[in-house]
């Protein structure tokens, strides 16, 4: 099979369309349909099922997709371990970086790696967990920032460890509580984070568990814009308290959750068992020699 019909194939999938994939492998839109269909044809099989303007997975599409992207990954480790052997002296390094608690974890490390391997280029992705994991997982990115639990296809490294607050409008009647706990939110309208972060899901998971469905009157990435949302009387946020203590505002009060399972854990993962360059040892190395155990 060739690699190269193969990543035209995945890169359709995962950019949602044949333009999109083209632009990301720098060929013409014709050129990766040729290479879909030869690799149909090589399969004996039809991968998509076009409808229009819209490309479906069939069957078989989805099962050479999900062994595709890891064949991709495995053959880009081979690749990488090549480059080391025959004697690499510069290298990459590709950082999947949340948005929540970045600046504060994780830019102090950046500057340090920087001054100690300045010969090392360091390609950013910022997103939210649920995207970092997959990019992690596809082989696109090293190491990805991640909350814990996270897929136990991955190892971690814990960075941090932090109780989540609740953020409420400084007229609230719960805003003179010392704690809160999930159930006493039942009647507060909720600011959450996009639904591909994780800190989502854990606050969404832990009013389930409490016995009612949260109503989740906005959606942000945007931590600033979701405290003055706050301010203005819509509902309550949650942050990490690390993060909230940044961000006081006299609109605001902030409260400590008192909910087993909630607590915000950053950790540094990675893909278990994955081959690692110089560069990538390298973080992990600096990674685990800030955050070693007291």
């Amino acid at each position: 099979m060739d690699f190269r019909t193969l990543r035209a194939f995945v890169e359709v999938v995962r950019q949602g369309g044949f333009s999109q994939a083209a632009r990301t492998v720098f060929a013409t839109q014709s050129t990766v349909s040729k290479a879909v269909k030869q690799l149909e044809e090589e399969i004996g099989a039809p991968l998509l099922d076009r409808i229009g303007h819209r490309s479906l997975l069939t069957p078989v599409g989805e099962v050479v997709y999900r062994r595709g992207v890891k064949l991709l990954a495995d053959r880009d480790d081979l690749l990488a371990e090549l480059d080391e052997i025959r004697g690499l002296r510069r290298g990459v390094l590709k950082l999947g970086l949340p948005p929540v608690g970045s600046a504060t974890l994780f830019a102090p490390l950046f500057a340090i790696y920087r001054r100690r391997y300045p010969g090392i280029e360091v390609r950013l992705a910022e997103h939210g967990s649920d995207e970092l994991e997959a990019r992690l997982r596809a082989g696109e990115i090293d190491f990805a920032g991640a909350l814990l639990p996270t897929s136990a296809e991955f190892e971690w490294q814990e960075v941090r460890r932090e109780p989540l607050l609740v953020l409420l409008p400084a007229a609230h009647p719960l805003a003179a509580r010392e704690r809160l706990a999930m159930l006493d939110l039942r009647e507060t309208p909720l600011i959450l984070f996009d639904s591909g972060f994780t800190l989502s899901r854990i606050v969404l998971e832990a009013a389930r568990r409490a016995g009612f469905e949260p109503d989740v009157v906005a959606r942000s990435s945007q931590i600033d814009f979701m405290v003055q949302l706050v301010a203005a009387g819509l509902g309550a946020a949650f942050l990490p308290q690390l993060i909230a203590r940044q961000r006081p505002d006299p609109q605001v009060r902030q409260v400590p959750l008192d909910e087993e399972g909630t607590d915000w854990a950053m950790a540094m993962a990675w893909r278990r068992g994955a081959f690692f360059s110089e560069a990538a040892k390298a973080w992990l190395a600096l990674v685990r020699e800030a955050h070693r155990p007291a």
